[in-house]
């Protein structure tokens, strides 16, 4: 694992050596490192590691998408700001499995380093409205899920977020006795 610094140095060294290529009149070599430089740019923007565990979720496999993300020893020396936010919503993702304690924080910490993506900043206030519900904080999951419905320009997250309002709306519904109508007192008088 490479710090962030050391892929920029390694990008200028190629650089400077792709210039000294096109000084001896090396055209094709100084482009072709040229286009290798670019390649420690578009990782220093872009980790590696998060990507490979981005395609290993895309697969459903948390074991493997895990195994990427362990892989990334310090992330604050490792990352720039914006993969720190990835770093931690796919931690949540994967830890919102069986931990929505865990997960809820790694959601939080995710959104306030910042996602690049709406749907994903999206996603991250969809999986944090219901840990909220799931923890009877109605006010604050109907917050996040309206903001979520606000990011969500493209419409990915459409059925998701209308099936959590079903779930609130159902939730806020007086719960209805059939067939033993009223309280225990009238019950009693009854029989």
């Amino acid at each position: 694992m490479y710090n962030k610094i050391i892929k920029l140095i390694i990008a200028a060294g190629i650089i400077a050596f792709a210039i000294y290529q096109f000084t001896e009149g090396y055209i094709g070599n100084g482009i072709m490192f040229i286009l290798l430089s670019l390649i420690f740019v578009f990782l220093y923007f872009k980790n590696e590691f998060i990507l490979l565990a981005f395609l290993r979720l895309r697969k459903q496999d948390f074991e493997g998408a895990k195994k990427w993300l362990n892989k990334i020893k310090n992330p604050e020396a490792a990352l720039v700001t914006k993969q720190q936010g990835y770093y931690n919503y796919l931690h949540g993702i994967m830890v919102s499995q069986t931990n929505m304690n865990e997960a809820e924080k790694y959601f939080k910490k995710a959104i306030t380093l910042g996602l690049s993506m709406d749907h994903d900043l999206a996603m991250a206030k969809l999986n944090l409205s219901g840990i909220a519900f799931s923890k009877r904080r109605k006010q604050e999951a109907q917050r996040l899920l309206t903001e979520a419905q606000k990011l969500d320009k493209r419409g990915m997250l459409t059925d998701q977020i209308k099936m959590m309002k079903e779930n609130m709306k159902r939730a806020q519904m007086p719960n209805q006795h059939y067939g033993s109508g009223g309280s225990l007192r009238q019950q009693k008088r009854r029989g």
